[in-house]
């Protein structure tokens, strides 16, 4: 059930996730499948609701830098880059405390997890009242398209009995970038709105790859509408619909007989992430023969537009 956000809304979450249950909640990113952290059955409840397999990582939401330092070591970079990006759209891969009691099934038996402060008062409002990490991958089913509306969370859980705090339409609109920190180099593993640029800004990146699985978003098939997909289209095919960027005029017939959705007209890639999610489950819900996305340039918050669009149109 969808329930607008308030101060009882809060509260009745927050009693559900006392109980080992799951909630849906919003961030600036995108909608969240909820539990408590430190309990493993919450956790494998999450695991079994999103049918994802447990070698995929979640991560952890905490209020506070204060509270996430009780769970993990926050080295000095890290630190820097949370003063800087947090709350918001970063996720830092870090080595958990001796005696932390955030569960090993979250972080697939690794002595690492990825953390976050969402930027979002309904999730600060959900941490700080519930006082322990909240778990929380994108509330859908595994491989298949992140919800950035409480109707789409409730669409991408197949209408599962679960309690939906409504917050609004994501901002952000993708999921955060996660920069993994834990051994002593700084490598991005999934990019974001927070992009290669910013964190340089900051400390120098890597480009050595992991050859562990240390967070979401590093399977090849990834937010996969049902609809295959075609990228960098130039023409469109018979019964294909268009995901438009820019002046898609080129692109799109003026005949009318194909549907375009326009991620941004004025080539705003921040407007294209937040619409990204939202376009692609509405293309996707036409049944077309295929969904054919224009090209999207390959900078700033582009390079994790992108990402996604490779991921979700991969047929491994």
């Amino acid at each position: 059930m969808i329930l607008d956000a308030n101060k009882q809304v809060i509260k009745t979450a927050v009693c559900s996730l006392m109980r080992g249950d799951v909630v849906v909640f919003p961030t600036e990113t995108v909608y969240g499948l909820g539990g408590d952290a430190t309990n493993d059955l919450a956790v494998a409840k999450i695991y079994q609701i999103k049918n994802r397999p447990t070698f995929n990582p979640l991560i952890a939401h905490f209020f506070c830098i204060e509270q996430a330092q009780e769970y993990v070591e926050i080295p000095l970079a890290a630190y820097r880059l949370a003063q800087t990006f947090w709350p918001g759209p970063m996720t830092m891969i870090l080595r958990r405390k001796e005696g932390c009691s955030i569960s090993l099934l979250a972080s697939a038996g690794l002595e690492y997890i990825g953390v976050r402060i969402p930027n979002h008062p309904v999730a600060l409002a959900l941490l700080k009242t519930f006082g322990r990490p909240i778990v929380a991958p994108s509330a859908n089913m595994s491989t298949k398209i992140s919800p950035t509306s409480a109707k789409d969370a409730m669409s991408a859980l197949n209408n599962q009995n679960l309690l939906i705090i409504d917050g609004g339409k994501c901002k952000v609109g993708i999921e955060s970038t996660i920069i993994d920190l834990s051994y002593g180099k700084a490598t991005i593993l999934r990019p974001g709105a927070i992009t290669r640029e910013d964190i340089s800004k900051f400390m120098k990146i890597s480009d050595e790859a992991s050859t562990e699985t240390k967070s979401p978003g590093q399977m090849k098939r990834h937010y996969s509408p049902n609809s295959s997909m075609r990228l960098n289209v130039t023409h469109l095919r018979p019964e294909e619909v268009l995901l438009g960027f820019g002046n898609a005029k080129d692109v799109w017939p003026s005949s009318g007989e194909h549907i375009c959705l326009n991620l941004s007209e004025s080539g705003d890639l921040g407007e294209a992430a937040a619409n990204l999610f939202s376009m692609l489950r509405e293309l996707d819900q036409l049944n077309p023969s295929a969904i054919a996305v224009m090209p999207i340039p390959n900078e700033g918050i582009g390079v994790a537009i992108n990402d996604r669009l490779t991921r979700a149109a991969s047929q491994k």
